[in-house]
């Protein structure tokens, strides 16, 4: 998926005219948070016309599943809003790729850029050499650490620190004594470190007997499943294993599964909602998982983008937190009756009807 550019102007426009025009300017508000009837719909227009504006979303793990349903959001996002885009960066979490990746875009007059700051310095530099040269920065997943001098103008994403604080008091809940496995992907990155740092916070000032270790996975999937099996085979007696991130989850949920750890007491929770994860909560085999929406991590980043091009910079940058939800065996059904670019299980671009009382 690097590099991946849509490219398609015409079917761009079309589906644009398409979303724009009567019933589907509607459909396409409503994704927007609007409140429209049909006869208004009838009587608005498109935006005035407008450059083709491209934004260029730098990652750190382009090919991480977990990223799916963002790469959806941009590209509604950018067809509804008669942009281009382009989705590069590093596979491996490579900062120095990722810092490449932003300077190339600086270089090619890229409109806008996006980027997740997991690292609290490598990312100052090229972020306010794009400012310099009228290119907003928007951070989105990931957000330079509190007191900063970062010069992004608007981070969108999960409040990173208080989700996993939440976390910890949810393990704390769970667990009263002994070994507890908190695995994380990469450490030091800031899409998780402050998960990481806020579930040991709360366990701590829990004040129970909870012995905590940290295990690094690493940045794949195949390789994140390896070491929790690992890890788990050699720590046999363990009360509880946690994860902070998408693809560490889904190793503790199939480690679970394998040696059907809940019938021993076992506990086990992450983040995000692969789809293996979502159907391992469904059996049984996971306590919890925390859900940070990604698909709006990528559809608010492009309307923010667009909202600073079309104002001129006189309005757009704002922080939006994507949320914190908890998602349990009791809650999970509409996650698996569902199958929507939304949560990234579809490639179709759709409106999803609902019924009945909104829950919170």
């Amino acid at each position: 998926m690097m590099a991946q550019e849509k490219e398609d102007k015409d079917e761009v426009q079309t589906m644009r005219r398409g979303l724009l025009q009567g019933a589907g300017l509607t459909a396409a508000m409503a994704l927007l948070g609007g409140a429209i009837t049909p006869a208004q719909a009838a009587e608005a227009g498109s935006f005035p016309a407008h450059k083709r504006w491209k934004i260029v979303f730098v990652n750190h793990v382009t090919t991480n599943p977990f990223f799916v349903p963002t790469q959806y959001g941009i590209q509604d996002a950018t067809a509804l809003l008669g942009m281009d885009y382009q989705w590069t960066g590093s596979a491996n979490a490579d900062i120095a790729e990722m810092v490449n990746a932003v300077n190339a875009a600086i270089a090619a007059k890229a409109d806008a850029i996006a980027v997740p700051i997991v690292d609290p310095k490598a990312f100052d530099k090229p972020i306010q050499a794009a400012l310099d040269a009228g290119i907003p920065v928007f951070a989105y997943n990931a957000d330079a650490p509190s007191g900063s001098s970062n010069p992004r103008l608007a981070y969108i994403g999960q409040d990173l620190y208080l989700s996993g604080y939440q976390m910890g008091e949810r393990i704390a809940s769970l667990i009263d004594s002994g070994l507890v496995a908190l695995f994380i992907a990469t450490p030091g990155q800031l899409n998780i470190q402050p998960r990481l740092d806020g579930a040991v916070a709360a366990i701590k000032k829990s004040g129970k007997k909870i012995d905590v270790q940290t295990i690094a996975t690493g940045a794949t999937v195949n390789e994140e499943l390896s070491k929790i099996k690992s890890f788990f085979l050699g720590h046999q007696d363990l009360k509880g294993m946690f994860a902070v991130d998408a693809g560490s989850t889904q190793g503790v949920a199939e480690v679970m599964k394998e040696s059907n750890l809940p019938a021993k007491g076992v506990h086990g929770g992450g983040f995000d909602l692969l789809p293996r994860t979502v159907d391992l909560i469904h059996d049984g085999f996971l306590d919890f998982t925390i859900d940070q929406q990604p698909y709006v991590q990528g559809f608010y980043t492009v309307v923010e983008a667009f909202t600073f091009l079309a104002s001129g910079g006189l309005v757009g940058p704002a922080n939006i937190n994507t949320g914190l939800k908890f998602v349990t065996k009791g809650s999970v059904d509409p996650y698996l009756t569902t199958s929507t670019r939304y949560e990234g299980k579809s490639t179709k671009a759709q409106i999803v009807p609902r019924t009945g009382a909104i829950k919170g």
